[in-house]
C-alpha cells in the first residue's frame, strides 16, 4: 500500500471540505463553529482508498485569508494537491495565493476540479475552465488534468477519483532516510490516555516505545502508542498521517508548531541562510526593515531578516537571505519556508535553506546549497554532523572525518614537514590533535613504532651516540644530562638502554655484569658483597648499586644480608 498526503487549495467557499465529504465520507469540518458558518476555519482530516491500492490522506485547508496560517500549517508536507475552484464564482485571489504558495513550497503534482457545475451552464463551465488554465499557466498545475464535479449530487466524483488515481500513482512516496520528523498540526487529550498529537511524517519511520524528543520545548518522552486513521499500529512510514500518544507530556506544554524527531538525530538551528524567491506580484523591495513571519512546517514565528550581498531584492527575483529565529528548530538543507509580512498582510515570497549553521559572517557569506560548499567551509566535519545539517550520509574521507580536498592536502603536508623536522625519533602520537591523528594513513614513507611516527629508514637508535659511549663504559655510564629525555626514553622502551636510579646503562652491562657475579659465585657459593662485585667490574658504588638491584628485580641476583646470591634467571640472562 503505497500512503499519500493530498491537501485541497482553492478560496473560500469553493467547496473544499464538501469534495473532500464526496470523496471519503468524512466532513472534515470539526467544529461547530465550521458547521455553523459553513466556513473551514482550522485543518480537517479525512482518509479513503483511491483506485483500490492508493491509500491517501487529505488535509483540508480554510480558504480565507483570514485563516491563511491554519492553511500554511497544512500543506508543507503534502505529497499533490486538489487545486478548487467553483465554476460560478471563477478565478479568486485566494485562488491566486494558494497557488503561489504550494508553487513556492515545491509541490510538484495536482489535479484541478471545477466545483459547483449543477449552478453552471456548459458555456459558463467553459469559460471558467479557460479562465483557469490561463492562470494555471507558467505553474506546476499548467498540464494538471481537470475534473468537473458537483460534490453534492455526486456527478463527476467517480471520474475525479479515477484520475486521481492516476495522478497518484505517478507521484514520488515519501523516502525513508531513517531521520523521521513530524511537525504538529493538533494537540489534544484523550481521558484515560492522555496527551495525543498529529501530523504528516516524513524522512523515516516511528514505533512504539521509541524515545523521542519535541522541539523547541526540548521536552525527551517515549510513544505510548500509534494510531493512523482510527487503527492502532506498531510502527508507521514516511507520508502518512500519524496520531501519537505521548509519555508524560502535558498538552499545556507543547503546540501546533512543536517538531518531533529522535533524539541528537537533527541539528537545532536559530540561524540559516536561505535563498528567498520574491513573489512576481509584491510591489516592493525586499529589505531587512519589515515584521516578518516564517511558515516553516506547521510553524508561524516571528523572524528578522537580513539580506545577503545587497541591501535589498526586488519583485520577481531571487536572493540570499539570513533569518534569525527565537528559538531552535531541526531544520535541514532544502526545507523550505513560507515568508509574509505582517504590516502588509502580504506573502512576499518562499525560502529554501542553503545552510542551517552559516559560520560565515552575514558580509562573507555566500550560500549556494551544495554539499561540497558545506564541506568546504567547514574544512573538517564528521559524517553524523554533516548529516544532520543536510540529511546525506557521506563516507568518511580520513577515519572519523569528511574533509574538505583543500584542508585535507595542507594537514597531509603539514604533517609530513612536521614529521621531517623531528628527526630519528618522531613525533610522539599522544601530541597530535585530532585532524594531524586522523591523517597518519595519508602519509608516506612513514613507520609507528611505540609512542613515535616518524621517517621509515630514519631510525639510528641502534648508533646513538649515547648508546655507543655507553657500550664503551659498561659500568660508569655517562651522565644524561645532554640527551633529549624522548630519545633516552625510546631507547629505554627499545630495550637498548636499562634505567635504574635515574642511571642508564647499557643492556649489554648486565648481561656483561651477570657473568662476572657467576663467576666470583663458582669460587664462593656463600655470596659475594658489594664491594667484590665493585672491585671486578671497576666501578664504583654510584652505579654498582643501581646495578645490581636490576639485578634483584629481574631474578638473575638474590640479596641475602650484605651478600648476593644466585637467582633463578642468573644463566638465562648471561
Amino acid at each position: 500500500m503505497r500512503n499519500h498526503t493530498i491537501c485541497t487549495a482553492g478560496h473560500v467557499d469553493h467547496g473544499k471540505s464538501t469534495l473532500v465529504n464526496a470523496l471519503t465520507g468524512v466532513d472534515p469540518d470539526r467544529w461547530d463553529e465550521e458547521k455553523r458558518r459553513g466556513l473551514t476555519i482550522d485543518l480537517g482530516f479525512a482518509m479513503a482508498d483511491i483506485s483500490g491500492h492508493e491509500s491517501v490522506s487529505f488535509i483540508d485547508v480554510p480558504g480565507h485569508e483570514r485563516f491563511l496560517k491554519n492553511m500554511l500549517a497544512g500543506v508543507g508536507s503534502v505529497d499533490a494537491c486538489i487545486f478548487v475552484v467553483a465554476c460560478n464564482e471563477g478565478w479568486k485571489p485566494q485562488s491566486e495565493e494558494h497557488l503561489r504558495i504550494l508553487d513556492l513550497l515545491g509541490v510538484k503534482q495536482g489535479i484541478v476540479v471545477l466545483t459547483k457545475i449543477s449552478l453552471a451552464d456548459e458555456d459558463l463551465q467553459e469559460i471558467a475552465a479557460l479562465e483557469i488554465s490561463e492562470h494555471l499557466m507558467g505553474t506546476f498545475l499548467e498540464s494538471a488534468p481537470m475534473v468537473a464535479v458537483d460534490s453534492i449530487t455526486g456527478e463527476g466524483i467517480e471520474s475525479l477519483i479515477a484520475e486521481l488515481g492516476n495522478v497518484l500513482r505517478h507521484t514520488p512516496i515519501s523516502k525513508d532516510h531513517d531521520r523521521p520528523r513530524l511537525w504538529v498540526d493538533r494537540v489534544f487529550t484523550i481521558k484515560g490516555a492522555g496527551t495525543v498529537v498529529t501530523g504528516t511524517l516524513t524522512g523515516g519511520f516511528l514505533r512504539v516505545d521509541d524515545q523521542i524528543v519535541i522541539n523547541p520545548e526540548n521536552l525527551l518522552t517515549k510513544i505510548r502508542s500509534l494510531q493512523s486513521h482510527d487503527q492502532h499500529v506498531s510502527e508507521i512510514g514516511p507520508g502518512s498521517r500519524v496520531a501519537i500518544n505521548l509519555s508524560n507530556v502535558d498538552h499545556r506544554s507543547i503546540n501546533r508548531g512543536s517538531v518531533i524527531t529522535r533524539p541528537d538525530q537533527w541539528f537545532l538551528t536559530s540561524t540559516f541562510d536561505a535563498e528567498l524567491n520574491v513573489l512576481a506580484n509584491v510591489k516592493h523591495e525586499v529589505s531587512r526593515r519589515g515584521a516578518y513571519l516564517s511558515y516553516i512546517g506547521t510553524e508561524e514565528k516571528y523572524v528578522k531578516v537580513r539580506v545577503l550581498g545587497k541591501d535589498s531584492i526586488s519583485s520577481g527575483s531571487k536572493g540570499l537571505i539570513r533569518v534569525y529565529l527565537d528559538e531552535k528548530l531541526p531544520l535541514m538543507l532544502g526545507d523550505r519556508l513560507i515568508l509574509r509580512e505582517s504590516g502588509r498582510n502580504e506573502t512576499i515570497g518562499g525560502a529554501i535553506v542553503l545552510d542551517p549553521e552559516p559560520i560565515l559572517r552575514a558580509v562573507e557569506a555566500k550560500p549556494d546549497g551544495s554539499l561540497e560548499r558545506i564541506i568546504e567551509e567547514r574544512g573538517w566535519i564528521t559524517p553524523s554532523h554533516l548529516e544532520a545539517l543536510t540529511g546525506i550520509k557521506k563516507a568518511e574521507d580520513v577515519p572519523g572525518w569528511v574533509v574538505d580536498p583543500d584542508s585535507l592536502q595542507k594537514m597531509i603536508g603539514y604533517l609530513s614537514q612536521k614529521v621531517e623536522k623531528a628527526g630519528n625519533l618522531g613525533i610522539d602520537i599522544t601530541s597530535l590533535n585530532q585532524y594531524e591523528h586522523a591523517v597518519i594513513q595519508e602519509l608516506n614513507d612513514v613507520t609507528i613504532e611505540g609512542n613515535y611516527l616518524r621517517k621509515e629508514g630514519s631510525d639510528n637508535f641502534s648508533d646513538h651516540p649515547y648508546l655507543q659511549i655507553s657500550r664503551s663504559h659498561l659500568f660508569k655510564p655517562p651522565s644524561p644530562d645532554e640527551v633529549d629525555p624522548r630519545e633516552l626514553r625510546e631507547l629505554v622502551r627499545r630495550g637498548l638502554l636499562v634505567e635504574q636510579n635515574g642511571i642508564y646503562f647499557a643492556q649489554e652491562a648486565v648481561a656483561a655484569a651477570a657473568k662476572a657475579i657467576s663467576t666470583l659465585l663458582s669460587k664462593n657459593s656463600s655470596g659475594v658483597t658489594v664491594g667484590e662485585i665493585r672491585e671486578t667490574l671497576g666501578s664504583t658504588r654510584k652505579f654498582v648499586l643501581p646495578l645490581l638491584n636490576h639485578l634483584d628485580e629481574i631474578g638473575a641476583t638474590i640479596r641475602r644480608d650484605d651478600v648476593r646470591l644466585a637467582g633463578k634467571r642468573l644463566t638465562e640472562i648471561i
